[in-house]
């Protein structure tokens, strides 16, 4: 089993407060789950036989760890999980699971303030892989990250078609089952063909009216869809940074896939989603584990100057990064923004780099694929 980054801290902090664990849907929430101990009761909300016994409250009392899957589904959970604890604390230990944002679900009931710990997990990406020692290289990897994903039944498959069957039942769960957890869906299809409009836009902003119009339905409603598929981790959005910068920016956000292998288009699309998705899970992690705020964000002018990301951690430093496929020439657009910021970092990662060099204004150009495997944003 490959390790998760992760996994240390649910552990330890399994012994002082309730675990929230959110992620993706198949992302190997319930897998990690139950590799923290040998012995365990599971439980999941979902299944009829299972949400009678978590009602009444039987589960084994001397096992060392009881995992609640999807329960933020039942009406006022939070009330729910605070009178357990409160009444009997941490034995044993509890560890909650879900597939779609808990800030989602109205109604939740008490609050669970003081009481619990939230992490996020993220699909495979080079860093986690490299840390477990997997046997592919990071070009192997990398590939197979692009083609199949980094949920983990697909990617460990490697195989295009196992690829495919899986990506369907996987969208078709989500689309009509989950997502009517959050929203009463009557038109699958057009909520179907947002996604695959979306999987086209990778790396470019995204108007909501343009969306609206190609669908034939209203501005309101797309952005109630997006808000949606956000929800379900289906999609993420990166925004546009606004602040200490005189020039007006682009306000449109842009969207990226937590599954690279949805997305449509050419190979420098396909690096920058991977690239997305790899700055966000190592955000979450220093925000969950370390404790840190990070906000990941781009910079983008109505002029057409543009970084990819724009990554604030803290006050520890900030970060420009571009993303390129095989273009070594250092983007020009470093020289508008840099002189905006105290203690930035300027990378410019590329695919294909022959050797790795820097200039004198300190832009960074690197290689993308040992850079993302090792990536550290607090040094």
């Amino acid at each position: 089993m490959i390790k998760r980054l992760i996994q240390p801290q649910l552990k330890a902090d399994l012994e002082k407060k309730i675990l929230i664990l959110s992620g993706p849907r198949q992302s190997g929430k319930t897998t990690l789950s139950k590799s923290l101990f040998d012995n365990y009761d599971y439980f999941s909300f979902d299944d009829g036989d299972d949400r009678l016994k978590i009602l009444k409250k039987e589960w084994n009392r001397t096992t060392p760890l009881l995992i609640l899957d999807e329960i933020h589904k039942m009406k006022n959970w939070k009330s729910f999980l605070k009178g357990i604890f409160d009444k009997e604390g941490l034995r044993p230990r509890i560890l909650v699971t879900g597939s779609a944002k808990m800030t989602a679900f109205k109604k939740a009931g008490d609050s669970l303030a003081g009481r619990h710990l939230n992490f996020r997990l993220h699909p495979f990406d080079l860093k986690e892989l490299k840390e477990s020692k997997f046997k592919l290289s990071l070009e192997d990897s990398y590939l197979r990250l692009q083609t199949v994903g980094g949920f983990p039944e697909p990617f460990l498959s490697g195989k295009k078609n196992d690829y495919n069957r899986w990506r369907r039942s996987h969208l078709d769960l989500i689309l009509r089952q989950d997502a009517f957890d959050l929203e009463v869906i009557r038109d699958i299809s057009s909520l179907e063909t947002l996604i695959h409009l979306l999987s086209e836009r990778v790396g470019s902003t995204v108007s909501t009216a343009n969306l609206a119009r190609q669908l034939s339905k209203d501005p309101k409603t797309i952005q109630k869809w997006i808000s949606l598929l956000e929800n379900l981790f289906v999609i993420f959005k990166i925004s546009p940074y606004h602040k200490n910068i005189s020039r007006s920016l682009k306000k449109e956000p842009k969207y990226y896939f937590y599954d690279s292998g949805l997305v449509r288009g050419d190979e420098s699309q396909k690096l920058e989603n991977i690239v997305a998705c790899a700055l966000l899970k190592e955000a979450h992690y220093l925000e969950d584990v370390l404790g840190y705020n990070v906000s990941l964000n781009f910079l983008r002018t109505k002029d057409g100057r543009e970084i990819d990301f724009f990554i604030e951690v803290q006050d520890k430093n900030c970060w420009l990064i571009e993303v390129k496929l095989g273009d070594s020439d250092i983007s020009p657009h470093f020289k508008s923004f840099s002189s905006h910021f105290k203690n930035v970092r300027q990378v410019q990662i590329v695919k294909n780099l022959k050797r790795e060099f820097s200039n004198e204004q300190g832009v960074e150009v690197k290689k993308a694929l040992p850079w993302l495997s090792e990536l550290n944003l607090v040094n």
